[in-house]
C-alpha cells in the first residue's frame, strides 16, 4: 500500500475550500492509502502567533480532522511539534538546500515583500516541509497548486541527498486534486477562497452557524443575467456556486442547470444555503462533542506514538548517512 502525507497549518478558520480541496478528499484517501495527516504547528510560527490562540487552533483543527471523517484506525493523525524528528530532519534538509533556491520560492517572496525584517524560518520553511514528507517515505503528497513549487523542491532535495549520501529517501509524487481543488471567493470569484481574506463574507467557514451560511451565500457575487448556467469564464460567480452545490449536494452540473431552468438566483442561493447547512451539521455536531471529551487527546497521543516510530527510523538513517554522532563498536 502506498503512503500519503499531508499537513495543514493551524492558523485559524477552516473554510469550505479547505474542506472540499483537502479534508473531504482525505476521508476517501484513507481507504486506499497508508495516510499520515499532520497538524503542522511548527510551520505556523514562521509568522507571529499568539501562543494561547495557536494552542486553541491546534486542538480545533485536530477535532475537525476527526469530525469530517478521518478514522484514527485507518489514518495516523498527529501534531508536528510532538514528533521531534521533524525539526531535526528539517535541519538536515537545510544543510542540503541552497539559499538561492529558497529565495526563489514564490511564497517567501509574497510573504516577505515590503517588510523590513522577516523571520529566517520564513526562508527555511521549505526544507522543514520536505522533512515532514520524507520522514514517512511518502509516495504521494496531495497539494493545491500554491504548494506545487514546494513539492518540486522537496523532490530536488531528496534526490540531492540520495546522490550525495545514500539512497535512503523516497522521492514523492505530487497529487493535485482533480475536482474541487479551487473553490473561489464568494465576493471575488476570480480569486481562491481564503481564510485570511479580510472580508468575512468572502468565505464559508466549517464552523459557521446556519444564519451566517445563509447570509454569506445570499450576498455572494453573481451577475446580472439571472440564468443558472455553468460558464467559468463569463459567469465565474454562479459557476463557483454550482461547483459547491454539485460537490455537497451530489448532483451534476447538468442536473442543477435543469432544476433551475427558468428560476432566478434567489431560489438557487436559498437551496444552496440549505445544502451547505445540512452538509456542515454532522461535522459541527461531532466537532463540539470532541472538543468537550478526552477522546481527542487519546487519538493525538496514539498518533504521535505511531508517527514517532516511523519518523525516528528515517531520521536515524539520514544521520548515519551524513556521519553524525557515534558509531558503536
Amino acid at each position: 500500500m502506498k503512503t500519503i502525507f499531508s499537513g495543514i497549518q493551524p492558523s485559524g478558520t477552516i473554510t469550505l475550500g479547505n474542506y472540499i480541496g483537502a479534508l473531504k478528499q482525505f476521508v476517501e484517501l484513507q481507504n486506499e492509502y497508508n495516510c499520515y495527516f499532520c497538524i503542522v504547528d511548527q510551520h505556523a510560527i514562521t509568522v507571529p502567533q499568539d501562543p494561547a490562540t495557536l494552542r486553541k487552533n491546534i486542538r480545533s483543527l485536530a477535532a475537525l480532522y476527526i469530525a469530517v471523517g478521518i478514522d484514527p484506525e485507518k489514518a495516523t493523525l498527529f501534531i508536528q511539534s510532538e514528533v521531534p524528528a521533524h525539526a531535526q530532519a528539517g535541519w538536515l534538509m537545510q544543510c542540503v538546500s541552497y539559499i538561492g533556491e529558497l529565495e526563489r520560492m514564490t511564497q517567501f517572496k509574497d510573504k516577505s515583500a515590503g517588510k523590513e525584517a522577516v523571520s529566517a524560518s520564513l526562508l527555511t520553511y521549505p526544507p522543514l516541509m520536505a522533512a515532514d514528507i520524507l520522514l514517512y517515505n511518502a509516495d504521494l503528497v496531495p497539494v493545491g497548486e500554491d504548494q506545487k513549487q514546494h513539492l518540486e523542491l522537496t523532490r530536488d532535495l531528496a534526490e540531492r541527498f540520495n546522490k550525495k549520501y545514500r539512497e535512503i529517501l523516497t522521492i514523492p509524487e505530487v497529487r493535485i486534486p482533480e475536482v474541487g481543488a479551487r473553490i473561489m471567493s464568494l465576493q471575488d470569484p476570480t480569486k481562491k477562497m481564503s481564510k485570511s481574506d479580510p472580508n468575512q463574507k468572502a468565505f464559508l467557514a466549517l464552523l459557521d452557524d446556519p444564519k451566517q451560511i445563509e447570509k454569506k451565500i445570499k450576498s455572494a457575487v453573481t451577475d446580472s443575467e439571472g440564468i443558472v448556467k455553468y460558464d467559468k469564464e463569463n459567469k465565474p460567480g454562479i459557476s463557483n456556486l454550482l461547483s459547491i452545490y454539485t460537490i455537497l449536494g451530489n448532483k451534476t452540473i447538468a442536473e442543477l442547470e435543469e432544476m433551475y431552468h427558468g428560476k432566478g438566483y434567489g431560489d438557487f442561493k436559498g437551496d444552496l444555503a440549505n445544502v451547505v447547512i445540512n452538509a456542515f451539521k454532522p461535522i459541527q455536531d461531532k466537532y463540539y462533542e470532541l472538543m468537550e471529551s478526552n477522546e481527542l487527546d487519546e487519538i493525538l497521543d496514539l498518533g504521535a506514538e505511531k508517527a514517532n516510530k516511523i519518523a525516528s527510523l528515517t531520521l536515524k538513517k539520514m544521520e548515519n548517512a551524513m556521519g553524525l554522532g557515534r558509531k558503536r563498536k
